[in-house]
């Protein structure tokens, strides 16, 4: 049906299980429609199917998944909040300074997630210029792996990771490394998002 979309299909099985439906808004008024698999745990909800496109729509909802299995509610034990896992400095930074609107505010939550991409994107303009389609650690640069990394470890670790070859790869307190978030983000078209050097809110 689609050209060159991304079909990630993951099943998971549970003895007492329903299925729910959540729509979840982009920031440019289209929806992806997600359905899920709810175990016993009614906190847990666990992607039944995702048809991802390989855009924007596609790459924020894989990443969020793959940062909280899509959990609005979420926090985790360093205090990385929400969907996509900010912490309270990089909400500082855009002006927001109560964590429990932010874990309540699920428009937000991807509010965020989109200008915290466009400052990113802005950042790592010329490293994005630079690096894209060369290949570090035997996998391919690509715009998307470059922007999926830099939420993952900061703009400024993605440079010297990308700078010195791929020697210098950072990971995060959970052992997740800047080389696999390239890896496993590779080619999502985020040209319809703009770089933008002070996103706001």
């Amino acid at each position: 049906m689609f050209k060159n979309n991304l079909v990630l299909t993951i099943l998971f099985v549970f003895s007492t299980s329903f299925i729910s439906t959540d729509y979840n808004k982009t920031f440019d008024n289209s929806y992806i429609d997600l359905e899920y698999i709810v175990s016993a745990d009614k906190n847990i909800e666990i992607p039944n199917y995702i048809f991802l496109i390989d855009d924007y729509t596609g790459f924020k909802e894989l990443l969020g998944f793959k940062e909280s299995s899509g959990r609005y509610n979420r926090i985790n034990k360093f205090g990385f909040m929400g969907k996509y896992q900010f912490n309270l400095n990089t909400l500082k930074m855009y002006g927001i300074k109560n964590s429990k609107n932010f874990i309540n505010d699920a428009k937000l939550q991807e509010r965020v997630f989109l200008i915290n991409v466009q400052r990113n994107k802005w950042i790592l303009r010329r490293d994005i210029k630079w690096f894209v389609g060369t290949i570090i650690n035997e996998t391919k640069i690509s715009e998307s792996g470059i922007i999926a990394a830099a939420h993952l470890a900061g703009p400024g670790n993605v440079k010297k990771y990308l700078r010195s070859g791929g020697k210098d790869d950072k990971k995060d307190a959970f052992g997740t490394s800047i080389s696999k978030y390239i890896k496993y983000f590779q080619n999502f078209d985020l040209s319809m998002v703009e770089a933008v050097r002070k996103p706001k809110v």
